[in-house]
């Protein structure tokens, strides 16, 4: 009977296990859970004279996406772009840029932080309901962990999957008291921003912000990135009046966080913390010797804005000139 006892209890155990640690995914089943809810977004000033881009996530089904301040927050001036557009995924990315960019999206900066290099986006107008990317907390993350990332980086394809580790922890990143970020080996460049850093079920840990690439010595560095812990932007989320919803689970298990309906009061604002004393954030070029040796890559950032800036231009002119017309009659 004792024998039946611990067989009994041992095979309990190990589904209790199964069931405490989730399922493993492999990065293709990661791909295809989180990336409809990875979007793509660019901010310019008027004229396409100056932007940036990078990429974000949609943590409500209504339209609400998690991105890096420097994506969407003109830096010299500290405020949000002109003009932000928000491309969504199509159903197969083609590495077409006129195709797989064709499902555009106004946006507006609803609160941001320079300092732990966080935006909230609102989609403009959206009628259906969005693919939303999983939140999960990173305390359960450790060294060693499987990490993905999505994004976009420049010279490469839309879209694009990148695999890696978590390298190391760091607090306080630059400075920035609560700045908790995690270091990863996982491939990201310019386009990057904004992206999320996926664990092994395929649920956000992290939201990737910065690479170091060249030393001060001008030594070049590889496989140096940094992701902002997704346990600081939940709480960050939280002070802006986006809740987190969590049921407490086993130990060694987290469930993914659901963002919350955002409330009324909240206007966009910086949060005035410490800004980080290093040069490692993802800033953008408006020239670049590798885009320009590279004209046939997917895309060209700086003349993607470029274009989009144009055709806005182009399509307010077209509407003026309609209303001046119909004045008129």
């Amino acid at each position: 009977m004792r024998s039946i006892t611990w067989r009994v209890l041992f095979v309990l155990s190990l589904t209790w296990s199964t069931v405490a640690t989730g399922k493993e995914l492999s990065p293709r089943e990661i791909y295809e859970q989180a990336s409809p809810g990875v979007v793509m977004v660019m901010g310019y000033a008027d004229g396409g004279r100056k932007g940036s881009g990078g990429t974000g996530s949609i943590i409500q089904s209504d339209g609400l996406v998690l991105t890096n301040a420097h994506v969407a927050i003109e830096e010299k001036s500290g405020k949000p772009f002109a003009h932000l557009s928000v491309f969504l995924k199509p159903p197969r990315v083609t590495g077409e840029s006129r195709s797989d960019l064709s499902r555009i999206v106004r946006a507006k900066v609803v609160a941001f932080s320079q300092p732990l290099d966080l935006a909230l986006l609102k989609l403009d107008g959206v009628t259906e309901v969005l693919p939303v990317v999983d939140v999960s907390e990173s305390g359960r993350a450790r060294i060693g962990d499987r990490v993905v990332a999505i994004g976009h980086p420049e010279q490469g394809g839309l879209w694009t999957l990148t695999t890696g580790v978590i390298s190391a922890e760091v607090d306080n990143f630059n400075g920035v008291k609560g700045k908790h970020v995690f270091q990863t080996e996982t491939g990201l460049n310019r386009g990057n921003s904004g992206g999320p850093l996926l664990d092994g079920e395929g649920r956000m840990i992290g939201v990737n912000t910065a690479i170091a690439r060249v030393a001060s010595d001008g030594l070049p560095i590889t496989s140096i990135s940094f992701s902002l812990k997704s346990s600081v932007a939940i709480q960050w989320l939280q002070e802006q009046g986006v809740g987190v919803q969590r049921t407490p689970l086993p130990t060694g298990h987290v469930r993914p966080a659901t963002a919350q309906p955002l409330a009324p009061s909240v206007q966009p604002q910086a949060i005035p913390v410490r800004p980080p004393q290093s040069d490692l954030s993802l800033k953008p070029r408006m020239k670049s010797d590798v885009a320009q040796s590279l004209p046939d890559h997917p895309y060209n950032l700086d003349q993607l804005i470029s274009d989009r800036a144009k055709a806005e231009a182009d399509l307010d002119s077209m509407m003026s000139e309609m209303r001046g017309r119909m004045k008129g009659r």
